[in-house]
């Protein structure tokens, strides 16, 4: 699997244009603040965009950032200009052409930038452990439509888990489908290519999350994915898939299922480009100023990571109340049309993922 990836995304696909579904490119709407950062990163870097969603999470300032499969490295000059001079951004990818063009074009972006804080390292993503990089040592790990590739799913999370420090968080795009796929689409390297071939079960990645020590995986958005070509569409037949974002925390005493202990949070609206609310997630959109029940767990994602100033808390762990109102199993994601863009909106009162 390693060399159809590495062939495909080496020598097969030379631009965007050459994808063959939606699946490996974004098509949702660039956020306003992004765009003044994506304006500022050399163009053949940009043409050369394979991800499937929008890996910038907020409040980077200052952070150590590993981008995991990061490709022309887009995703990595767009962090590097949020996590500033005092931050840093690694990336890593086994593709030394995809490589070779993030690498040629640094020098382009520290001018452009006024700093230089990149680096760039070959290598595989659930090998971490062999890359000169030590434990406990990433505020925020991304990845933009790069674990449904690897053939290790679960080494990639220990290697995520293993880098973060406690209360960072992995904030990752991927591909994921509505059952377990089988062999005949998963073993054929265009399918696999385009991102769909390796695509996990999504209930299968939240058991893998959870066995890694992510206790409580949460779905930030997701849309419906269109397999555009007709001859691959036939080929994956009855097979439905989504792009999601993720958000996983490091956090040790999180719970296993969503506890009420009669807890509160308030936005103070003080986190840029959010100055009415804050999206942890796809069903906890916190209001500025307004009084927001949450599970033990939300409390902790809030009051235990970088967020924490941006929020006053009401309530500790001293009190249970049963299990939190609305907790589900379902298929998380939007059934929609295969042709819209997607995304989840969340209600203004508590909830549960």
């Amino acid at each position: 699997m390693h060399d159809l990836v590495q062939d495909y995304y080496g020598k097969q696909l030379s631009s965007t244009a050459d994808l063959k579904t939606t699946a490996c490119c974004d098509i949702s709407q660039v956020p306003e603040w992004l765009k003044p950062l994506l304006a500022k990163i050399h163009p053949e870097v940009l043409s050369r965009y394979y991800g499937c969603g929008l890996v910038c999470p907020p409040l980077l300032e200052g952070c150590r950032v590993l981008d995991l499969g990061c490709g022309s490295g887009r995703d990595v000059y767009a962090l590097a200009q949020l996590v500033g001079p005092t931050g840093e951004v690694v990336g890593v990818d086994m593709t030394d052409e995809q490589l070779a063009v993030a690498r040629a074009h640094q020098a382009y972006h520290a001018e452009a930038f006024g700093y230089d804080n990149v680096r760039f390292l070959h290598g595989y993503i659930e090998r971490l452990d062999e890359l000169d990089l030590a434990p406990s040592s990433f505020d925020v790990i991304v990845s933009n439509c790069v674990v449904n590739l690897s053939p290790d799913k679960a080494a990639v999370l220990a290697g995520v888990q293993r880098l973060l420090k406690p209360g960072g968080e992995f904030y990752f795009s991927d591909v994921y489908a509505d059952r377990r796929v089988p062999d005949a689409v998963r073993n054929d390297p265009v399918l696999y290519g385009e991102c769909l071939g390796g695509a996990l079960y999504w209930n299968d990645f939240l058991r893998l999350a959870r066995g890694a020590g992510f206790i409580d995986p949460r779905l930030v958005d997701d849309r419906p994915l269109a397999v555009t070509d007709p001859a691959l569409a036939a080929k994956t037949g009855p097979l439905r898939f989504y792009s999601a974002t993720y958000r996983l925390f490091k956090l040790d005493a999180l719970e296993d299922a969503c506890e009420d202990h009669g807890q509160a949070v308030i936005y103070q609206g003080s986190i840029p480009n959010q100055p009415h609310g804050f999206m942890l997630d796809k069903h906890h959109a916190i209001e500025t100023g307004r009084v927001f029940p949450v599970c033990g767990n939300t409390f902790r994602m809030l009051h235990e990571t970088r967020f924490a100033r941006h929020f006053a808390f009401i309530g500790d762990f001293s009190a249970h109340y049963g299990l939190f109102e609305g907790c589900g199993s379902s298929i998380p994601f939007d059934a929609g049309s295969a042709t819209a863009s997607g995304g989840g909106s969340a209600g203004a009162s508590g909830g549960c993922c």
